[in-house]
Order: structure tokens, then sequence, then C-alpha cells
């Protein structure tokens, strides 16, 4: 990192652990306080229907971001995945304003991209780059992530009956749900008019 203000403001971040303590403990801590705060575990406060627990959400939320501080490993972990997220993250919006300077204005953008299709692939596009980030970024206990793991697995036995097996499966079930597929019906369009007594 150069040498400047900023940038001997951010070593000492990192010197004091900002990243390796505190901003691992807030991501944790909001994350398991907002899930328990939205699916209501331990259900609301009594007497007030509709408001969660929010004090024992936040002990539980706070006891749990601790309990992942104690372990280097999850922290590691944790900074690996949220850098990578941001990454994918930051790709996705990229190709966005890419796609952008191919259409005519902003209706002709969201005829195309806001449609059912697009949006079932841009969602199975962003689960497998999540997947692919949580693989590269827990380690086995040789020191290796599990996604060198796959790769070398896959580059070693992709010519087995197990792999091949696999494979085809995938190719039977695209090809009979591509074909079982029933195509939209067109809606149909109601015309108006003056009915006569």
């Amino acid at each position: 990192m150069a040498q400047t203000v900023l940038g001997n403001v951010i070593v000492f971040f990192q010197q004091i652990g900002i990243y390796d303590v505190v901003l691992p403990f807030l991501l944790t801590f909001a994350i398991v306080f907002a899930i328990l705060d939205k699916t209501r575990i331990f259900g609301d406060e009594p007497g007030q229907q509709g408001q969660p627990r929010k004090n024992i959400n936040a002990i539980i939320a706070f006891a749990t971001g601790f309990l992942v501080l104690a372990s280097a490993e999850l922290v590691e972990a944790i900074t690996t995945i949220s850098a990578r997220m941001v990454v994918v993250f930051l790709l996705l919006v990229a190709f966005l304003m890419l796609a952008g300077m191919f259409f005519k204005g902003e209706t002709e953008l969201k005829k195309y991209f806001l449609d059912e299709k697009w949006n079932a692939l841009f969602v199975g596009a962003s689960g497998v780059g999540v997947l692919f980030v949580f693989l590269a970024s827990i380690k086995t206990r040789q020191g290796t992530t599990f996604l060198d793991e796959l790769i070398n697995y896959v580059s070693q036995f992709w010519t087995s009956t197990a792999v091949a097996s696999i494979i085809m499966m995938i190719f039977i079930i695209g090809v009979v749900y591509f074909i079982q597929k029933s195509p939209e019906k067109p809606a149909q369009t109601q015309q108006s008019g003056g009915s006569g007594p």
C-alpha cells in the first residue's frame, strides 16, 4: 500500500485489530440478530403482540459474535468470504452497467432483464458464485480449500464412471425439463365494448 496519510490509517486499523476483531464481530452480530428478529424464534414480547424479544435476540447475537472471535479459522473465513462477496456483487453490477449500454432507454432494458427467465438466470448465477466463494474460502485440515479439493478430484476422476453418471443424469434431467415445460399461454385480451339494452 502506498505511504499516504489514509494508507497509514488503514495500516493502523489493521494493527489494532479493526479488520480481525471488530468488523467480524459486528458482521456476525448483525446477521444473527437480523435472523432472530425476523424469524422470532423466541416469540414476542409479553403483552406486545408483533414485537420480537430484542433483548434476548441481542444477547444471543452478542454471545455468538464473541464465540466466532474465539476461532481464528472462522474469523479468517468470514473475512475472506466478505471480501469475495463484494467482488461478486461488483461483477454483477458491472455486467448490468455494460448491458445497459446496448439497450435504448430504461424501458427496453426492463423488458429483457426483468423477465422471469432472466431473473432465474441471475439468481442461479449468483447462487453458483456464492457457492464457489464459500468453497474457496473454507480450508481443510491440510491447508487447502474445498474448491481446490473439488477441482483436483474432478481433474483426476472426470473420466470415471461416477462422474460420468452424474453428468449424464444432469443432462437427462435438463432435457426432460425443457421437453415437458409447457409454453406459456398468450394473455387473452378482452375487448371492451358497450352492450346494448
